[in-house]
Order: structure tokens, then sequence, then C-alpha cells
């Protein structure tokens, strides 16, 4: 069996979407999602432009040859733009594999660890009574757990707020749009709605939150003593990840769990983190972090130090990706949790899956491959369109994390 095509496919259905296709002589093809969000066409050139033609006449069941191909060969190692192309291909292979073998790809990882995948869903309001509210239809709609953000008083935009509140996409503009931010009214207003949030909802439900690295480690650390009181399942993002050494201040003074690593590419970006147990869930994804082939690696050496997974799952990944992060999800030992933001008709159109949600849980399906395809004539009617995430700003004007 060879590799006879590569084809990279870019859609926006609602969104761009950034897909691989690879296609044997015996006609049997898989498909990776190589999407990043706010830089698509990047990696659609690197995969067409330097990625794509070294993969004609390869076999395809050489999945970890090809791997260290494009990761050691490259000589340019690691980055957002390289380790997502990576990915991409990792993932149209893994589902080759799994396609020639009749099996879905959970069993080529090594079989169930577990029956259902727990998920949890994003409820945001402008306020705390409608985050209230929102919180209310998930657990409606069966959700064990819950992420929860809400707009502070004083600042006209918040992240994680938005008046779509299924379908949350930040990537709003052509231009990139600016956001305000305040640490000391968000540190004053976070602990008045979890304290809303316990007082309704009660002990049992899975309570997150995510704080998109906008704290330092000493801020961290206060807003994570603050929340201790509602035992959140865990704190996202709290601070910037670039320096590992602030997770030590950050976690000498909370035990809420923290959690980091949807920005992460490699091993080595969460390496020290995992290593000094300074977190308790890694959130690196298929997508981001090289593909099946290295985010298997990076939970195994997480695993030793008793730090579980929490994948990504916003609506910039692709079904594609839900459904190999629902298989990696099945299989992995040290499973945590995963995110689940439900993507449109339009997007589930295109991507057609046989995942399914039910009572707080995704399946993974019995379909051989991890069970998710394209529709490329569909695919086709929904052209590109340029779209930035936002940029944040504090009140003074200086740039900040967004």
């Amino acid at each position: 069996m060879k590799i006879k095509s590569v084809k990279v496919i870019v859609t926006c259905p609602g969104r761009n979407f950034v897909t691989v296709k690879i296609v044997t002589d015996e006609g049997v093809y898989g498909v990776g999602d190589a999407t990043l969000n706010g830089r698509e066409l990047a990696v659609a050139s690197y995969l067409e432009d330097h990625l794509a033609p070294c993969l004609i006449g390869r076999d395809p069941q050489r999945i970890e040859d090809i791997w260290q191909f494009f990761y050691r060969g490259a000589y340019w190692r690691r980055g957002p733009v390289t380790m997502t192309a990576i990915a991409a291909i990792d993932t149209a292979l893994w589902d080759i594999k799994a396609k020639v073998a009749g099996l879905p790809l959970y069993q080529l990882l090594g079989g169930r660890s577990r029956d259902g995948v727990m998920v949890y869903g994003h409820a945001n309001g402008a306020d705390i009574a409608e985050t209230c509210a929102e919180v209310a239809r998930y657990t409606e709609l069966g959700y064990k757990a819950v992420r929860a953000q809400c707009g502070i008083p004083g600042l006209d935009s918040t992240y994680g707020v938005s008046g779509d509140k299924m379908y949350y996409e930040p990537a709003d503009g052509d231009l990139p749009s600016e956001n305000t931010w305040s640490t000391e009214k968000y540190l004053r207003h976070v602990p008045e709605l979890f304290t809303k949030l316990r007082e309704q909802f009660g002990a049992d439900l899975h309570l997150l939150h995510d704080v998109h690295h906008r704290l330092t480690p000493i801020e961290a650390g206060r807003l994570g003593k603050s929340l201790e009181e509602f035992h959140l399942f865990w704190l996202e993002d709290a601070i910037p990840a670039e320096n590992q050494e602030g997770f030590r201040l950050f976690r000498s003074h909370t035990v809420t769990p923290i959690a980091v690593g949807e920005v992460f590419n490699s091993i080595w970006d969460c390496k020290d983190l995992i290593q000094e147990q300074l977190i308790d869930y890694i959130r690196a994804t298929v997508v981001h972090a090289g593909g099946i082939t290295h985010l298997r690696r990076i939970a195994d050496f997480a695993a030793m130090y008793h730090v579980r997974t929490g994948c990504h799952g916003a609506t910039d990944l692709s079904p594609v990706t839900m459904g190999a992060a629902l298989h990696f999800d099945t299989w992995v030992p040290n499973f945590g949790i995963q995110e689940y933001m439900r993507h449109t008709e339009e997007t589930d159109a295109v991507f057609p899956h046989d995942y399914r949600f039910s009572n707080g849980y995704l399946y993974a399906g019995e379909t051989p491959g991890h069970g998710v395809d394209i529709d490329e004539s569909l695919a086709a009617k929904y052209p590109y369109k340029r779209a930035y995430l936002p940029v944040n700003r504090l009140v003074d004007g200086t740039m900040w994390n967004w």
C-alpha cells in the first residue's frame, strides 16, 4: 500500500477549518484536522508546499517513521504551525490504519478503559443571573460538568461571554477586535459567581472556570485560594505558560486543581509542569500537539505523575479532532474530562460523524477508523473567510493576554 495523493481542504461552514485527506493506491483514505484558529492558511501552505510532496509513494502504515521524518527531519522543530500540520497527517494515517484493520481507532490504541467519556459544556452570561440560567440549561441537557463564565461589572466585554450561547466562536472579525481587561474587577467578581452557583446547584455538579492566561502567578494563587471552598473541578489557564516556573508560585498558594495546555505543541512545553506535579490536568489536544502519536507520549508521561488528561475541544477544532480525541479518551487510562463545544448544523453536515452525546457523556462510534469523514462537495460551497481572534488591552491601553 502506498500514498497516492494528499488533499488540503479549506472550508468555512460558519468558521474556518483545514482538513487533510490522504488517499492510498488501494482506495483507502484517512482524514485529519489541521485547523489553527486565526492562522489557518499558514498551516494549509505548510502542508501543501512542504509536507504533502514528501508523502507521495510512502507506506501509510509506517506512522511512527513518518512522524519522526517530519519532526526530526525538518530541523526547525515544534511551533503551532509545524505541529498542527504533523498532527493532521498523523491523524489521517491512524484513520487509514484502523480502516485497514477493520477496527474503531480505540481498539488499535489498546481497547476501552471506560464506557463513555465525560464532557463539559460552556455556560456563559452577561451577569451572574444569566450564567446561572445557562448552567441550568446545560444540566437539563444532562451535563455532569459545566464551565461557567460571566460578564464583569465595569467591563464592556469579557472572554467566554457571547450572544451565541451554544456555538461560541471567538474569531469574530476580518481584523482583530479589541477587548478591555481589569484584573482587579475580575478577582472581586468571580467568587461571587461561584457562590451563587453552589447555592443553586449544590455540591455534586462539576464546575470549571477558564481565566485565559490573564493573571500573574501570585494573582492566580489569590484566585485559586478564594475559590477553594467551591471545590472546582479545575481552574484553567490562570497564567501564561511560557515560564513554567511561574506555576511553582501559583501552586504554593492554592489546592484548587490546575489545568493548562491547549496552546502546547509538544511534551517539552509541559515537561516541568508534569514532572514537578505543578498541574493536575494537561489540556494538550490531538490537533495542536502532534497528533495521536505524540499525545500518547504526553499522556503516558503525565500518568507517572498523577496528572490526568483534559483535552481542549472548542469549536475551533473540527469534528475530525473531536472524533479522534474521543477514541483517544476511550483508551487513555489517566483520563480526566473532555471539553465539548457543539458544532453548528452546517459544520456537522460537512463533517459527518458517528460519535454521540448522551446524559453527560460522549461515545466514540464503532465505525472502522475515527468515525469522521468530510463531504468535499459540500465543503466547497463554504469558501474561506478571514477571521481573527480578538486582542486584549488593560483599561489604560496596555496590550495584555487575550
